[in-house]
């Protein structure tokens, strides 16, 4: 994805060494386009936040080339580049005052106090924290002092602004929240977003795109329904959502269809996504909200296997039961709790089924 001037942010064959031998990013190619919101998902030490930092300007490109509106910045000191930013740790200078704090990236800009005061209480008002300009960090929770990091990113009016894990130190309800209040500031103001965070479900949550990350590589690049639903290859079906999977052998490609004989010998159908030949060890992923467990639904167009209950587990609008399904035992199945729904016993005989289009047949891990 490299070559299009019309892309805002622009990544080209960028590489990145500390060492000068192992590489952390790998020949990354990545277009952003304007007012987009794209995340850099991907598990610790994958290189997303190197490649933020390299487009923040914090850390230097071994090789390649970053470009921002179609000019190269790669010699650009991070205080020139207009970029806004907010950090896991809020970052905000604990002797200043909430208004203080704010005024800053305007004063080093050389804007007026007249203006500075009005872009203050309108990043303020963004956020919801118009009352608390005189305050000290100190005397904010962790989910006001974020919200002022945010509304320091913003009041310059960046038309790029990164933000490295912002949530990651909030309680898992302020944080879901905080998610919401984000995209929506995003989808008002217009402007381009690059999140880097390691948690799936905000991810799906905020993003217009998600590029995952793994071993300084993009794995796949697409939009949040498209991963989950389609991942292209075994690590990113198992690091995104839950993952269900199955071992076994191609035994036949037909087009997009793949035959696949389990590690038990039952055969099973799967879109072949990236298999190609007879004889090649597969892993087929199955989501646990694709399967039923109800003998009847198994039958006509879904594939019915045997399987023996081995955990069932209420957690309130979902029902979990972990099954030993074609010699795997940790095989789970999701349904909505409804009044219909049976409990399941553990060591009770059931039948399953899901449709072969849920079924991928990817890369053995």
């Amino acid at each position: 994805m490299t070559g299009n001037n019309s892309s805002f942010v622009a990544f080209e064959h960028v590489q990145k060494s500390y060492d000068g031998e192992t590489l952390v990013v790998r020949d990354l190619n990545l277009e952003i386009a304007k007012g987009e919101f794209l995340t850099m998902l991907g598990p610790s030490g994958s290189g997303k936040t190197t490649c933020l930092m390299m487009l923040a300007g914090f850390e230097t490109t071994t090789d390649g080339e970053i470009r921002l509106d179609s000019r190269p910045i790669n010699q650009v000191p991070p205080h020139k580049r207009g970029i806004g930013m907010v950090f896991q740790n809020y970052a905000l200078f604990p002797h200043m005052s909430v208004g203080e704090n704010l005024s800053f990236p305007l004063e080093v800009r050389g804007v007026g106090k007249a203006e500075r005061e009005a872009k203050i209480k309108r990043a303020l008002d963004m956020v919801q924290m118009g009352g608390f300009a005189t305050r000290r960090p100190a005397q904010l929770s962790g989910g006001q002092q974020q919200r002022i990091a945010l509304a320091r990113a913003l009041v310059f009016d960046p038309a790029l602004v990164l933000m490295d894990e912002p949530l990651g130190a909030l309680d898992k309800q302020l944080r879901e929240h905080m998610q919401f209040e984000i995209k929506h500031l995003h989808e008002q103001l217009g402007i381009t977003v690059v999140y880097v965070t390691h948690d799936q479900g905000e991810a799906l949550t905020m993003s217009d795109r998600v590029a995952v990350f793994n071993e300084g590589r993009i794995q796949q690049l697409a939009a949040p329904d498209e991963l989950y639903e389609r991942p292209g290859n075994s690590f990113v079906a198992n690091f995104i959502g839950e993952n269900n999977r199955l071992h076994g052998t191609v035994e036949e490609i037909d087009g997009t269809r793949a035959r696949v004989r389990l590690a038990d010998g039952t055969l099973i159908e799967a879109t072949a996504v990236n298999v190609t030949t007879k004889g090649q060890k597969t892993l087929v992923s199955i989501r646990p909200e694709r399967v039923e467990v109800d003998p009847v639904a198994a039958d006509g167009q879904l594939q019915a296997m045997d399987a023996e209950v081995l955990e069932f587990i209420y957690m309130g609008d979902v029902l979990r039961t972990r099954l030993k399904v074609a010699g795997s035992r940790d095989f789970v199945v999701k349904s909505r709790n409804a009044s219909t729904r049976r409990r399941l016993v553990p060591g009770e005989k059931v039948r399953i089924g899901w449709a072969a289009q849920d079924a991928r047949a990817l890369d053995p891990l």
